[in-house]
């Protein structure tokens, strides 16, 4: 849905996703920089690489840092679905554990 609506949206909605993306990373330890640098030329690349860095520590080093850099930088459409689904799957590995356990009465 990422590549349909960044298409749609004609690449809005992938900045969109990477701001949102940098929040939740952000909220689980990451350390991530202001979205600004991504309207600089060379504070863009080093902005993907400490977002990259980011998704390796959220996905406890499933996909690693150098594997959603080169993603990002060379398809960018293709990378948003794989890291999305990379992210989604780490997120479901963790919320079971963190959710209380409801109660059947």
């Amino acid at each position: 849905m990422v590549v349909v609506l960044t298409i749609l949206t004609l690449g809005v909605y992938a900045l969109i996703w990477n701001v949102k993306t940098k929040r939740e990373m952000v909220s689980r330890g990451a350390d991530i920089p202001t979205c600004w640098l991504l309207f600089l030329p060379i504070g863009n690349v080093f902005w993907l690489w400490k977002w990259s860095g980011g998704i390796e520590k959220v996905t406890g080093a499933k996909m690693t840092t150098g594997t959603a850099f080169l993603l990002s930088l060379f398809l960018p459409l293709v990378s948003m679905a794989i890291i999305q689904d990379a992210l989604n799957k780490a997120i479901d590995q963790v919320l079971p554990h963190q959710l209380p356990e409801a109660r059947i009465a």
